[in-house]
């Protein structure tokens, strides 16, 4: 009797499984967090981030399904379906009331001279008799690509390292007709100049970016020419163009000029979600070492404009949003800034930089103090404001030179500080200027700002400055900043 018992519970076990089983391949259908993943705008070769997709099985049964990836251009997608990769998997087993994820990716190789294109294929689930699908749509577009064509070499003492670049070693000019992504560094030689066309876009790799001079040369030069122009500005970003790296800080290193280069000049060109916007160092010439005009510097992960000892002239321009400094006149050198906004409501982490740091020493590798006179650190007509109480950090050493004036400026700065003195002419203490909306970066003034009609419209005539970054005529007085208010 007792064998009997136990060989009626292994049929009635082994026809519950078969029940299951055979609800597996049923007409049943799955649904899914969505009916179509799109990828954002992919360069050519660059691989776009990972997209998942969900698929739920709502039902009271198990399903097995076939899922196949189909398409003329379905070689571009990679796909990894439950933690095994394939784009072709058959009897994917989904429990009853669960769900399983698809992760996605796409690298797009065009064969076609069609810029901006589309790939676009449709991912099938097969489930006995009932077929659903989900389309994958990808944007390419095709690019010039800068990679490393050469190397320089590091001695340090036995061991030689090799740092592999891309060499521009006579003048070029880089044109609008497509965009031009930087893998590494793009290094612009002593005998050599890089012209950049209005409306041209430039995009680095992670840890990229322009070098203007040779650092493994002793030999001095190298220029840089930004011809960006109104509403055709020149844009420098990361190559992730997905939706979530469009604010995204860090992406790229920096435009970066060493001692030696000369007659760099940017105007109208919108630098954003790097790590230092541009870096210029000591001057070797009595020219500035970079003019910048017209220019939005944003979204820095460190600094937006760093100098050390390097003489660097701007106007028009602004610099916001930056994990440290907007500016900082590191190590002495010669500043002017005419018609600027900097302004500072990082987000991103904690942060305890001021907006502007003025600093005339630094401390060597034996520890001891280098004086770098500041021979001037002038602000004419400029908006300096942000989240901390003071945006203003003064790091002087009085053995060295530390020349600075704040000159018909609104400024936000540490109320102990005496402002009665030589150092600052007519400014605008601690008064908002009442950005437009400056958590989304439009930094333009509202009807009421403090910086309206508070500037010294001899600055502006002397500068050439009399239209504003946005093209509007500036009045008499005009207002304060890169951008003069309109009705």
């Amino acid at each position: 009797m007792r064998y009997l018992i136990i060989s009626l519970l292994s049929i009635s076990i082994f026809l519950s499984c078969s029940k299951e089983e055979d609800n597996i391949n049923s007409n049943l259908k799955l649904d899914f967090s969505s009916d179509t993943i799109t990828f954002d705008t992919v360069f050519a070769s660059i691989g776009s981030i990972t997209k998942t997709l969900t698929i739920y099985n709502n039902n009271n049964s198990n399903i097995a399904t076939n899922i196949n990836l189909n398409g003329a251009s379905s070689a571009h997608f990679r796909m990894n379906i439950d933690g095994v990769p394939g784009n072709n998997q058959s009897n994917i087993l989904i429990p009853k009331n669960d769900s399983i994820f698809i992760f996605i990716e796409v690298t797009i190789d065009p064969s076609s001279n069609t810029t901006p294109y589309i790939l676009s294929d449709s991912l099938t689930f097969e489930i006995g008799n009932t077929l659903q699908s989900v389309m994958l749509v990808a944007w390419g577009q095709d690019a010039n690509f800068h990679t490393p064509n050469t190397y320089g070499e590091i001695i340090s003492g036995t061991d030689t390292n090799k740092i592999y670049y891309h060499q521009i070693a006579s003048n070029q000019t880089w044109t609008n007709n497509k965009p031009h992504v930087i893998y590494g560094y793009v290094i612009i030689e002593p005998n050599a100049q890089l012209d950049i066309d209005p409306g041209t876009d430039i995009y680095f790799h992670q840890n990229s970016g322009i070098i203007v001079g040779n650092p493994f040369s002793s030999q001095l030069g190298g220029t840089l020419k930004v011809n960006g122009s109104f509403n055709n500005e020149v844009t420098f970003q990361g190559d992730r163009l997905d939706s979530w790296y469009e604010n995204l800080p860090g992406q790229w290193d920096r435009i970066r000029f060493i001692p030696g280069s000369f007659n760099n000049e940017i105007n109208y060109a919108i630098i954003k979600n790097g790590t230092i916007g541009i870096h210029a160092d000591t001057v070797a010439n009595s020219n500035p070492t970079v003019t910048i005009d017209n220019t939005i510097i944003k979204n820095m992960s460190s600094i937006g404009i760093l100098g050390q000892g390097a003489k660097l002239k701007a106007s028009n321009t602004v610099v916001s949003e930056c994990g440290q400094y907007t500016v900082a006149c590191y190590i002495g050198g010669d500043y002017t800034f005419n018609h600027c906004t900097f302004s500072n409501y990082w987000n991103y982490s904690f942060r305890n930089s001021p907006s502007i740091l003025l600093n005339n020493y630094y401390v060597d590798s034996y520890d001891n103090t280098q004086i770098r006179d500041l021979n001037n650190a002038y602000f004419g007509n400029c908006i300096i404001y942000g989240s901390l109480t003071t945006e203003v950090s003064f790091d002087n050493h009085e053995d060295g030179l530390f020349n600075y004036n704040f000159d018909h400026s609104l400024i936000k700065i540490d109320p102990n500080i005496n402002t009665n003195t030589n150092n600052y002419n007519n400014i605008v203490k601690n008064l908002d200027p009442k950005f437009t909306d400056h958590l989304n970066n439009n930094l333009t003034l509202e009807q009421n700002s403090a910086a309206i009609n508070n500037g010294d419209f001899q600055i502006t005539q002397n500068n050439n400055l009399t239209t504003d970054i946005n093209n509007i005529t500036r009045n008499n007085p005009p207002d304060i900043g890169a951008y003069e208010y309109e009705d």
